[in-house]
């Protein structure tokens, strides 16, 4: 089923993996992984921003450079299909002249549509994580051997694989809690574990690097008080400016900082945290109790899980993209009534 990606990589003596603009837990683990599993190739990971600090207990993150490889032979896209979350990318001629030019692969799982400009091949299938397609990929095709049948020498590569992939699936579906988690992905994960991972040292890390700063326990206090209500409470939205932007993200990205707690305030269907640059662009980042996250989000021409998406514009004012949400979720409640 997964041997177009064998295909791909076939002949091929450097490949580059490239994350999105907006990089997660499992866009991170993905790449990380893969970059231990293609052990026959010179392997260069890429993203257009850098790793923010929260994601930082991944312990080999730094190999993601910022600087472009325009010498590979291939690259693999990770965690996307959207064009719009690889705009800051695309909107450099010479790597986009190089994508068009190149052999490009997309590993994706997210059910939004595929609007690549370039051409390209792809496993694009819906999973709980990218991760999750992954090491699906990475046994049926012989990339990760079963734990009994690990070379010594390839033991603690394979334990580091392991360890990626399962924190890339336990950050797409929010500690394997998210709708989208099955018992064939607890499955998985337990075949995982048998790679060799401790899974409680990895969480003890990764807590770590999760506590916060007085100072960012204050702003979160401020964040809290900045939330409005809209829609009878069913929808929660919070600012976040470019000054805070500039302030906090380096230290912990306020989206992560608030989004959960509005999702978890009662009678809160919809919870939209927005961010608003000085060029004009406006992002949000959507968390859902029903499964129309990608739906909203693809009113702005986003994508996404349905219960966790985002978007990009910028042909709106923060007033306006209130409003065009409000709308949005009307017009997303009306179809599902002509649905019943």
């Amino acid at each position: 089923m997964y041997n177009t990606f064998t295909e791909f990589l076939s002949g091929k003596k450097k490949i580059c993996i490239i994350q999105a603009e907006n990089p997660d837990g499992d866009s991170l683990g993905s790449a990380l992984a893969l970059d231990l599993l293609l052990k026959d190739h010179n392997v260069s990971l890429y993203c257009p921003v850098e790793i923010p600090k929260y994601l930082r207990y991944l312990k080999d993150w730094s190999r993601v450079e910022l600087e472009f490889d325009y010498e590979a032979d291939g690259y693999i896209i990770v965690d996307t299909a959207a064009q719009i979350l690889l705009s800051k990318l695309l909107e450099q001629p010479a790597i986009k002249n190089r994508l068009i030019a190149a052999d490009v692969f997309i590993l994706d799982h997210h059910e939004t549509e595929d609007d690549l400009e370039f051409s390209h091949q792809g496993l694009i299938q819906t999973l709980p994580a990218c991760s999750d397609l992954i090491f699906r990929i990475a046994r049926e095709q012989g990339l990760m051997p079963s734990p009994a049948d690990v070379p010594a020498e390839d033991k603690a590569r394979m334990k580091s694989a392991a360890e990626y992939l399962i924190a890339g699936i336990l950050s797409d579906t929010l500690g394997l809690t998210s709708a989208t988690t099955t018992s064939e992905l607890y499955r998985e994960v337990a075949d995982l574990l048998d790679y060799g991972v401790d899974i409680a040292e990895f969480e003890e890390h990764r807590r770590d690097f999760m506590k916060k700063s007085p100072r960012i326990l204050d702003y979160k206090g401020d964040l809290i008080k900045k939330v409005e209500y809209f829609l009878d409470g069913k929808l929660a939205t919070v600012h976040i400016t470019w000054d805070e932007i500039r302030e906090y993200s380096d230290e912990y990205n306020p989206s992560v900082l608030i989004l959960e707690e509005l999702r978890l305030v009662e009678g809160v269907e919809v919870a939209v945290c927005f961010k608003t640059y000085p060029d004009g662009k406006i992002t949000g980042k959507i968390r859902t109790s029903q499964p129309i996250a990608d739906q909203l989000a693809a009113y702005f021409g986003g994508g996404g899980h349905p219960y966790a998406a985002g978007f990009r514009t910028y042909d709106l004012s923060y007033d306006d993209a209130i409003h065009e949400t409000i709308l949005a979720l009307d017009k997303i409640k009306e179809k599902a009534n002509e649905n019943l």
